[in-house]
């Protein structure tokens, strides 16, 4: 038996890294997917490493009426909603002097106002159909330290964090079954990093499961805390922030 048998999770950002990564392994413990994404391609192709009966719908993170059409089309497909992990985003380098007001935007609008478009349309499709339910808001190191050159990105990241602990409050408040808690991955070894590092040099080498030595994480470390946080091992913990940083934070 999975660890997530019967949970329908829906997964923003899922054709690469992390959001691919959760994917599969949310899958693999017995849980229906929805991969969504702007990337078509990408967004199939983990869809067909997933398996299980996992579906791909394609969807811009920062359009609320996307967000609504594929709420509607997973409680439509699988008859419920159980899981939503909130991990679309990227990565602008600039600093705030040199970001300009539409990258600001954009990046804001990616990953603030979608993950306020999640767990709002979320909620309403979890409230009601009486299970355990959990919202997972993927935020980032970035939104406890000073990054400089990832000026948009962190904000955001901030902006996830507190949002979490909102909602997480306000669910609980209302006496719905649902959680809300947030995560915040260090450096891992993804597409994302990898591009953002290539603007400002070599980046770490992969740790290859060798804590607690430097470098960056695995997808899989972040997959697995997912897969946690999804299954009602986690039932009380809420309004969580967990960090997946391999002590980054507190180093010296």
């Amino acid at each position: 038996m999975g660890r997530v048998d019967g949970k329908i999770c829906l997964i923003t950002g899922g054709a690469s890294g992390l959001g691919r990564a959760d994917a599969v392994r949310l899958a693999e413990e017995g849980a229906k997917v929805v991969v969504t994404d702007i990337n078509v391609e990408g967004g199939e192709e983990t869809v067909q490493l997933a398996g299980n009966d996992a579906i791909f719908i394609k969807h811009d993170a920062a359009n609320e009426a996307d967000w609504q059409s594929v709420i509607a089309k997973t409680v439509d497909h699988f008859g419920k909603l159980n899981v939503l992990v909130n991990n679309a985003g990227i990565v602008l380098v600039e600093t705030v002097e040199s970001t300009t007001t539409e990258q600001w935007r954009f990046a804001q609008s990616i990953m603030s106002d979608g993950v306020f478009f999640g767990c709002k349309y979320g909620i309403g499709a979890m409230k009601d159909n009486g299970e355990r339910c959990s919202i997972i808001n993927v935020s980032s190191t970035a939104a406890f330290l000073g990054y400089p050159v990832f000026f948009a990105y962190a904000a955001a990241k901030g902006a996830v964090r507190s949002m979490t602990k909102s909602v997480a409050m306000h669910c609980q408040m209302e006496g719905y079954t649902i959680r809300c808690n947030s995560i915040h991955p260090g450096g891992i070894d993804t597409p994302m990093v990898a591009s953002a590092s290539a603007q400002q040099g070599p980046p770490p080498a992969p740790s290859a499961n060798t804590p607690p030595g430097p470098g960056l994480g695995e997808p899989i470390d972040v997959a697995n805390t997912v897969l946690f946080l999804s299954s009602d091992e986690s039932k009380f913990i809420n309004g969580a922030e967990i960090l997946i940083d391999n002590g980054t934070i507190i180093q010296p």
